[in-house]
């Protein structure tokens, strides 16, 4: 579903073709959902209480949301963000769609630099245009190799997705602990 919406409004309404930036957006596009509804959970979580005790004490609204709503419920906002992009990584169906490559010789051209300043002068957003892969892809790609070490980096990316995943997530319950911690009611 992802993928033709990606393909419809990205790729052909607003031209931009099989580039990163067509992948980021999609990506983001996958994300929002999530993070939406994970946003309304933490804030719907706050006592009314903890709002009106903020009223009461002559606060305005925008003092209430600013200092206490918002951190009372930033641990879960954050874990709804993190667990958000650990599902786009592992995420290709909508890329394949909107055409990732399935195997890249290149890597795109760095917005930074090696020496200072780390951004160039000129500060070129052309890596944004170029085409791009996934790590699915590329493990689909070693593994259809006959050469033994294709395999090996298969599997070593497979551990690499693995890892980044389970890493964002124990990061996220992480934060969601240290952040609730502080919180009494």
């Amino acid at each position: 579903m992802y993928g033709l919406l990606a393909l419809g409004l990205f790729k052909y309404a607003l031209n931009l073709g099989e580039t990163i930036l067509t992948a980021g957006l999609t990506l983001a596009l996958l994300v929002l959902p999530v993070v939406i509804v994970t946003t309304r959970e933490a804030l719907r979580a706050i006592p009314d209480s903890l709002r009106e005790a903020s009223y009461a004490l002559g606060a305005s609204k925008w003092r209430t949301i600013k200092d206490h709503v918002l951190p009372y419920s930033a641990g879960s906002i954050m874990t709804g963000v993190i667990i958000g992009l650990s599902r786009a990584i592992g995420e290709t169906a909508p890329l394949i769609t909107i055409g990732a490559l399935t195997f890249i010789t290149f890597l795109p051209d760095s917005p930074l630099r090696g020496e200072f300043p780390y951004v160039s002068p000129e500060w070129s957003l052309n890596w944004l245009k170029a085409p791009f892969t996934v790590l699915p892809i590329q493990m689909f790609n070693w593994m259809s190799r006959p050469n033994a070490a294709f395999e090996a980096n298969a599997a070593a990316a497979g551990i690499v997705i693995i890892v980044l995943t389970l890493g964002m997530n124990g990061l996220a319950i992480y934060l969601r602990y240290r952040l609730r911690k502080g919180i009494q009611w």
